[in-house]
């Protein structure tokens, strides 16, 4: 706006010149009008080309200014627009982890009807070569007591070693300090299976009787001795049989149902 006003001004002042040049020539001698016409058109031409030049100047600049502003209105928008889509997407992921984790849930107490059970999720995981613990997030207020059996949809977890207000802690079966008395399924041998330090899925399966035969490819469960897991709960499978000079040290390496690494959704059993 200021520049329009601007350029109005000195559009008159022009004009008043060019109109005091005109009454001087009217009364000027006709022999001396070429000339004058002459240079009055040297001196005008180029002020009204300026003139012309800075009008549409003016005009495109307002333009280009309108446009800059609906643009940066139409940016702001779609940043909007933006930010709800993503937040619905976010909303859409959040159920559909729960539907997910509430299938999971139902299958597993479908599956463990025969027990009285928890649900309950992996918060935190402490899998390293000397410690193979997790934390999940039921507690004593929903009734988890020391010595429950954890149990996923694979097979067996482990068992309550510790228990909070909110939160228990379950050492696994492959934690190096883990003994499970268990039994081959096919054979019903009785061994043990202790935690090791060559992996988050791998078992040492020790005290195998000397009339026993072991088969590669069976399968192992918990045999109820203890007092701690309850009978007939899938361990693993025996990967491979390693023999010794004495055949009393001989063992066998059995390699876990349960993904300690993608473990989520797990399920604790009431003590009867």
């Amino acid at each position: 706006m200021y520049k329009n006003k601007k350029a109005g001004k000195l559009g008159i002042i022009i004009t008043i010149i060019v109109l005091i040049a005109l009454v001087i020539l009217t009364n000027t001698d006709n022999s001396n009008l070429s000339y004058i016409e002459n240079i009055t058109s040297k001196l005008v031409m180029p002020i009204q080309n300026g003139l012309t030049y800075l009008k549409n100047k003016i005009g495109k600049n307002n333009t280009f200014f309108t446009d800059i502003n609906r643009l940066k209105e139409e940016n702001e928008k779609l940043k909007e627009e933006n930010s709800q889509l993503e937040q619905s997407l976010r909303e859409l992921e959040n159920t559909k982890t729960e539907n997910e984790t509430l299938k999971e849930y139902l299958g597993l107490t479908e599956k463990y009807e025969e027990y009285q059970t928890i649900p309950g999720y992996v918060i935190n995981k402490d899998i390293s070569n000397y410690s193979k613990t997790i934390i999940i997030n039921i507690g004593s207020k929903d009734g988890v007591e020391e010595n429950m059996t954890v149990i996923s949809d694979e097979g067996l977890v482990g068992h309550i070693t510790s228990v909070e207000k909110e939160t228990s802690k379950v050492q696994t079966v492959v934690d190096s300090a883990s003994s499970t008395s268990s039994l081959m399924s096919t054979t019903k041998d009785s061994i043990v299976c202790k935690g090791t330090l060559e992996g988050d899925t791998i078992l040492k399966a020790m005290y195998i009787p000397t009339d026993a035969t072991i088969i590669q490819g069976d399968s192992v469960e918990t045999s109820g001795i203890g007092g701690i897991f309850p009978k007939g709960i899938h361990i693993g499978t025996v990967k491979k049989i390693v023999n010794t000079n004495n055949i009393v040290d001989r063992y066998a390496l059995v390699e876990t149902a349960v993904n300690f690494n993608k473990l989520q959704t797990v399920l604790v059993i009431k003590n009867k």
